[in-house]
């Protein structure tokens, strides 16, 4: 569709977005290929992490061990040409293990002594923080903070993290002994909670063949730092229409047992609901992930497709909801099953994501 034929995206688009827009499309496909040659499967989580670098987020991955959670984060970071470093979370991790540290060193030419800023590993493109909930509170908010603020504060100087800076923090869902969950509060900082599922019978045969065989050295890479900033403004100037906010901010508001609209398995299911933060990241998100299609006006289907990533880690059941087997991806299928997704029904005013 061209900027001209809709006054709704003539506003803040131009050709070169247009084109912008459709090399990302090829991109993807292009992403999705390199990737097959290494990653079987996992087709679902690849399109919600590019979805979330293009959204500026994070992503908090869920998986048990060995489905290639690294693997699939490190050859991403290849066809991205972005810098990979990946932190193993332990017990005893200090935050100036992750952040850097001040050391002491002498100037040969003065003889003067001063400190020096030795950056840490949090200083790259893309960081796999494995395991985030085996490190104490304490480390856990030095990698949160820099995740929100996109700085390091040091002896009272700021040091701005690379940019694009995006993180992917582990969980092991099956291992509860000696670990630190992450409060709710801190949860609602990533924007997306990806589920990394067990892969199916013919997937698992792949994944042996190519496995036990010769796998490729390196991936080819398909964008570059500067284009990946470039789509991310392009996400931020694509208007959203009026339905896709109000569709949105229904959505969310509709997870709050407290909302006197919300239906009543809500009330009856839920502890606490998503808050805006959620409506805001489900536009954004709506938004990347049409652009990521070669289209520029998102649709509540968009809105549908990463509604679950968005707001499972937003809602808390409580225990009437556990007592009946229930859990969050339950609630929020139910919630999307519940709530109509007409386009012609979420008339009103843009509401800016």
């Amino acid at each position: 569709m061209a900027a001209a034929e809709s006054p709704e995206l003539a506003a803040g688009i131009t050709q070169d977005d247009e084109k912008a827009v459709e090399n990302l499309r090829a991109g993807r496909d292009r992403i999705l290929n390199e990737l097959r040659r290494i990653i079987v499967g996992l087709d679902q989580v690849i399109d919600e992490m590019m979805t979330a670098i293009f959204c500026r987020g994070h992503c908090l991955l869920v998986g048990v061990p060995g489905l290639a959670k690294t693997l699939l984060v490190s050859s991403l970071a290849q066809t991205l040409s972005l810098t990979f470093k990946r932190i193993q979370f332990t017990p005893d991790l200090m935050p100036s293990d992750i952040t850097g540290t001040e050391i002491l060193q002498d100037d040969p030419a003065t003889g003067q002594r001063a400190f020096k800023f030795v950056k840490g590993p949090v200083f790259c493109n893309i960081i796999l923080a494995d395991e985030i909930n085996r490190t104490p509170p304490k480390t856990q908010a030095a990698l949160l903070e820099s995740m929100q603020e996109k700085k390091v504060s040091m002896g009272g100087e700021d040091y701005p993290v690379p940019n694009p800076f995006f993180v992917l923090a582990t969980q092991n869902p099956i291992e509860q002994e000696g670990t630190y969950p992450l409060p709710e509060a801190q949860l609602d900082r990533f924007f997306f909670n990806i589920f990394v599922d067990y892969p199916s019978w013919n997937e698992e045969l792949a994944i042996i063949e190519r496995v036990t065989g010769e796998m490729p050295e390196k991936l080819d890479e398909v964008l570059s730092c500067e284009e990946i900033l470039n789509l991310q403004g392009l996400v931020r100037r694509v208007p959203a229409a009026p339905h896709i906010c109000n569709y949105s901010a229904k959505l969310a508001r509709a997870t709050r047992p407290t909302d006197p609209e919300s239906p009543d398995f809500i009330k009856n299911w839920i502890t606490w609901g998503a808050g805006p933060r959620a409506s805001i990241f489900m536009v954004l998100a709506a938004k990347a992930r049409a652009i990521l299609r070669g289209r520029f006006a998102a649709s509540t289907d968009d809105i549908r497709a990463v509604a679950l990533p968005i707001l499972r880690h937003r809602i808390i059941p409580n225990f009437a909801a556990q007592s009946e087997g229930l859990k969050s991806d339950d609630i929020v299928r139910k919630l999307l099953d519940t709530i109509p997704a007409d386009e012609r029904l979420y008339d009103g005013k843009p509401a800016t994501a």
